[in-house]
């Protein structure tokens, strides 16, 4: 819920323990006293609050500057492992050391890159098979797959059904699977609905986790229980497979990305068409209307008569290993130097595709452009004699986009402890105006303030009333938030190692993942009132005595 936050400004947690100054009078003022009196004091000059100095210098210039520049066409949408993203790699070291950031990894020519390897896997031309009692299907028409398949050759599968696929109280469609270990199991996609079109497993009429947009929390659930696969298919009135196939065509065809020593997540899903579903189960659309209509009925797995053909498949796949890196600033604080603050946002972004660059000039230019201009910014307050207290590291991630990698590999390979990063402030999306905003003041989102450190919470909204009226809005903080935006950002790889995390953002827009997200969309203005906001809140995180304190530990 939109919060607008104008609270009084004797919040003082915020600027008690910042480096202060006194101004020196400019003249001398001699005084007369009464035998037996003592003169007053002059009164202190007020101390300087050096937040709001160096939060000043963070400039809508600056920032169009830095983005016009990772977000131009020559950097190709900077897609993680091709030419753009080394670009930008090589301008954000540079930005680094130029405002004085030293480079903190070890051994390398370039002490600001942390370089690492991922594997790119493609689909083998002409690799793709679907046989089954002597026809051969079409791929990206009777079928298509997502994830990384164990048939690199021609296999022969033997399907088990296990209906939706659903386990939780009072249903389990394993409950008579037995053992599905190394099993190649076929399901169906969505979940039960009544005569009226609703989940007859919901309270609300509202779709659970199972539903037609979820595949992925079966795929988990699968994976748990050690299947080698799942096939699924759509049974319902409404579902066009060969639409759908069409539209999922380029990211279904487009490399996956990934750790070579990569835990397994998801099972690899294999979406087939009602036509090759139909022919799987050997039966005939009334049969399958039926069995489902006895299972909306019943609100629990009911037996069935299908006997699954077996089928051959094979999904070849080409790897290849490529080189990526993070890019790190530090600049060292004083007294408390030992502890750290993390900054961060990610720089990659998806590249060309068909002849076409996504700039990416809001996900996550903005974010890059925001983290150069605060690096900025604390920089020059120590070459001024008010650095932090607390160590900065500005880190610019890689591989965001193909699932958290960059940030993922820095909190496996942490160049600092985590048990002594204090925080990490991320940001992904700084750079528009949504539509629930326009024409309705500064407001930014935040997540995931509260789900390890109330105290880190209530510092923000203290930071927020004392130097902003930027409204905080929490939509996106609700655990039961449909985008799960807590889960898809650099921020969460921190979170599941229990460094308390703020994730700022703007929201999502129309031009999001697409060619049209440009520059000349970019509110300036408002990202500078925004990067400002997190400059202080950062400046009262890196000067206080003692670090925010964990006392929950929240989904």
């Amino acid at each position: 819920m939109l919060r607008k936050l104008f609270f009084a400004a004797a919040f003082a947690l915020v600027g008690a323990n910042c480096a202060m100054a006194q101004d020196k009078p400019t003249s001398k003022i001699k005084t007369k006293s009464k035998p037996g009196t003592t003169a007053a004091a002059p009164a202190a000059a007020p101390a300087t609050d050096w937040s709001v100095n160096y939060a000043a210098t963070i400039t809508a210039e600056d920032l169009r500057q830095h983005l016009s520049v990772l977000a131009s066409n020559e950097y190709e949408g900077r897609e993680t492992g091709q030419k753009g993203q080394k670009m930008a790699a090589d301008y954000i070291s540079k930005q680094f050391a130029a405002f004085g950031l030293s480079g903190p990894v070890k051994g390398g020519a370039n002490m600001h890159l942390q370089q690492f390897e991922l594997e790119r896997s493609t689909w083998a031309a002409g690799g793709q098979t679907l046989q089954m009692g002597g026809k051969t299907y079409t791929w990206l028409q009777d079928y298509y797959v997502r994830g990384v398949t164990p048939f690199q050759t021609l296999t022969t599968v033997q399907p088990l059904f296990v209906g939706y696929g659903i386990e939780q109280e009072g249903y389990s469609d394993y409950a008579t699977a037995g053992d599905v270990k190394g099993k190649d199991l076929f399901m169906m996609m969505g979940e039960p609905l009544g005569a009226d079109g609703k989940p007859v497993l919901s309270p609300d009429g509202k779709p659970t986790r199972w539903g037609q947009a979820s595949p992925g929390t079966k795929l988990e659930l699968a994976a748990r229980k050690g299947a080698r696969s799942v096939f699924f298919v759509d049974f319902s009135p409404n579902a066009n497979f060969a639409r759908l196939a069409a539209r999922l065509a380029s990211s279904t065809n487009a490399p996956i990305i990934r750790f070579t020593d990569a835990p397994v997540r998801y099972a690899p899903g294999i979406y087939v068409s009602p036509a090759v579903g139909y022919a799987i189960l050997k039966t005939k659309e009334a049969d399958v209307q039926k069995y489902l209509t006895a299972v909306a009925a019943a609100k629990k797995p009911v037996a069935s008569s299908f006997k699954p053909a077996s089928i051959k498949i094979k999904t070849e796949k080409k790897r290849e290993m490529f080189g990526t890196e993070n890019v790190l600033g530090y600049l060292e604080g004083s007294d408390k130097k030992d502890e750290l603050l993390v900054i961060s946002a990610h720089y990659d972004h998806l590249g060309v595709k068909n002849g076409v660059v996504f700039n990416g000039a809001d996900d996550d230019g903005s974010g890059t452009a925001s983290v150069l201009e605060l690096a900025q910014a604390f920089a020059q307050a120590k070459k001024e004699g008010h650095g932090p207290r607390r160590s900065l590291l500005f880190l610019a991630n890689t591989g965001e986009e193909v699932g958290l990698l960059g940030s993922e590999y820095y909190v496996n390979h942490p160049i600092f402890p985590l048990a002594q990063t204090v925080t990490n402030l991320n940001i992904d999306m700084l750079g528009r105006v949504d539509k629930d905003h326009e024409g309705k003041g500064d407001y930014v989102y935040l997540v995931g303030s509260d789900k390890l450190s109330s105290e880190l919470h209530a510092l923000s909204e203290a930071t927020t009333a004392k130097y902003t009226p930027v409204a905080l809005d929490y939509k996106y903080n609700d655990p039961n938030d449909p985008e799960r935006i807590y889960y898809r950002s650099d921020h969460y790889n921190f979170a599941k190692n229990k460094v308390p995390v703020l994730y700022y953002t703007s929201g999502l827009h129309d031009d999001y993942h697409k060619e049209s997200d440009d520059v000349d969309k970019i509110d300036f203005p408002a990202m500078t009132r925004r990067d400002q906001l997190i400059f202080h809140t950062a400046w009262e995180l890196a000067n206080r005595d003692s670090r925010v304190v964990i006392d929950s530990n929240k989904p």
